[in-house]
């Protein structure tokens, strides 16, 4: 065997039991209560500690050009601090060029991904071009290995309502998922317009351009174009409390509608946007009120959110401060990688939810909705993409103890007990008690095919 960790908590989506666990090859090939008699050449004790799978971060935006800019982190620094928290395999999202087909774009951005990248990695497909010939190159994408598409609402490379129509029908008949950024761009527009309008520039602003309402309305459309379809539906950065409840009442109806939120909404409040620093909290869907926050952690406790994923897409400081005076010119997004799996663990460990529960919604849903077949599981067979936690280890978040490029992050002083302390991908030590362990180009791209 090449790595044996006994004595641990193993946690899966379904319990928690003290077991072993062996690896040969980067693959599991044992979980029992007593491996110790198996010759191994890296044993790791494990005592006191839980054993979990990697997490699966499906919403991360590394590279990506935005708002006059780049986001901070590449593909070697987003997976580098990926690692570090926990995480060992990202979906990044591919932006179609115009006139560009679908498979073409993921071969385009695995370019620039396979060098760099220190642990798996799979994409999504940003879909803006769909004329001639362009949505039947879907398929092809599909065939390739890339079964998921997103669709935004909003932006100026965003889709008509129309388009979003035959991408979710041209998806249905190609066994595809389609992915949703709902907000409604002409109430946004308008809003945005009625506040510069009247000198109401801030950080606030952003948030009251981008209510409620205004996400909750194309949460509504989305869906019900999806179950006019019977196509599955993803949307993703859920944030709002009636969007929620549209989402309870198709799972309700039986429909295929999955919902993602991120730690973003669960831990911060609109009230971060009247801060001094309120504009390094702007993303969108921006984080709303309390009472849509207790809405989405009451949904995840009962199953109607599936998936906790981050939305990565960190800018440098002197980026977030172009919209010090005008929130239009604040590229959106927040860092979250890292975050993640420490904050849901965190909020297990304080009794929020169970471990399980953090299991499911960071590692096995993702693996089993976009068909990462080797993740997402402690099971004989799988990948060895482990993670091992310390449930009584105290960290603080900070700028300098995180592993991006950022300059800044919205979790600043952030207190967690508990932290993993070691990750493996496939077997591999690549993060160990504070230090990334990896390099560039372990990582491979995942190529799926979907269930459902």
């Amino acid at each position: 065997m090449d790595l044996l960790i006994k004595n641990g908590t193993i946690v899966t989506e379904k319990e928690m039991f003290r077991g072993d666990i062996a690896v040969k090859d980067g693959i599991i090939v044992a979980i029992g209560n007593d491996l110790s008699d198996i010759p191994c050449k890296n044993v790791v004790d494990a005592i006191g500690k839980l054993v979990l799978p990697g997490a699966i971060d499906a919403h991360t935006h590394l590279a990506m050009p935005f708002g006059g800019t780049v986001s901070a982190d590449d593909y070697y620094a987003g997976t580098r601090a990926a690692a570090c928290g926990g995480t060992t395999t990202v979906f990044d999202f591919a932006l179609q060029d115009f006139n560009e087909k679908m498979v073409d774009v993921v071969k385009r951005r695995d370019a620039l991904a396979a060098p760099q990248a220190a642990v798996d990695y799979a994409f999504h497909i940003g879909v803006k071009d769909v004329h001639g010939e362009l949505l039947d190159s879907m398929k092809e994408a599909v065939e390739y290995g890339v079964p998921s598409f997103k669709v935004f609402m909003v932006y100026d490379f965003g889709v008509t309502d129309g388009v979003f129509y035959k991408v979710l029908a041209k998806a249905k008949e190609i066994g595809a998922m389609i992915s949703v950024h709902a907000e409604n761009n002409e109430m946004v527009n308008m809003l945005v317009e009625k506040y510069i309008s009247e000198g109401k520039t801030d950080a606030w602003h952003h948030y009251l351009s981008r209510p409620e309402f205004v996400e909750a309305e194309a949460d509504s459309r989305a869906i019900a174009w999806a179950k006019s379809l019977d196509a599955s539906l993803y949307i993703v950065h859920l944030a709002n409390k009636q969007g929620v409840e549209y989402v309870t009442k198709a799972k309700e109806e039986g429909y295929h509608i999955y919902a993602e939120t991120c730690p973003q909404y669960l831990h911060f409040t609109c009230d971060v946007y009247k801060r001094e620093d309120g504009r390094n909290f702007v993303c969108s869907p921006p984080m709303k009120g309390q009472e849509s926050q207790d809405a989405l952690w009451e949904a995840l406790k009962r199953g109607d959110i599936d998936t906790v994923a981050t939305d990565h897409c960190p800018f440098q400081q002197a980026e977030k401060d172009w919209g010090k005076d005008d929130f239009r010119k604040i590229p959106n997004g927040c860092a979250g990688v890292e975050n993640m799996y420490p904050y849901m663990l965190g909020k297990a460990n304080e009794g929020v939810i169970p471990f399980t529960k953090a299991v499911e919604v960071c590692s096995s849903n993702p693996a089993r909705i976009f068909g990462c077949t080797q993740k997402g599981s402690l099971t004989v067979g799988k990948d060895a993409d482990i993670v091992i936690y310390d449930p009584e280890k105290d960290f603080t978040v900070t700028c300098e103890n995180m592993h991006s490029d950022y300059d800044h992050t919205v979790w600043e002083g952030t207190k967690l007990h508990g932290y993993p302390v070691k990750t493996f991908s496939r077997g591999r030590l690549v993060y160990d008690n504070g230090e990334f362990v990896g390099e560039p180009g372990w990582g491979k791209l995942l190529k799926r095919k979907l269930s459902q």
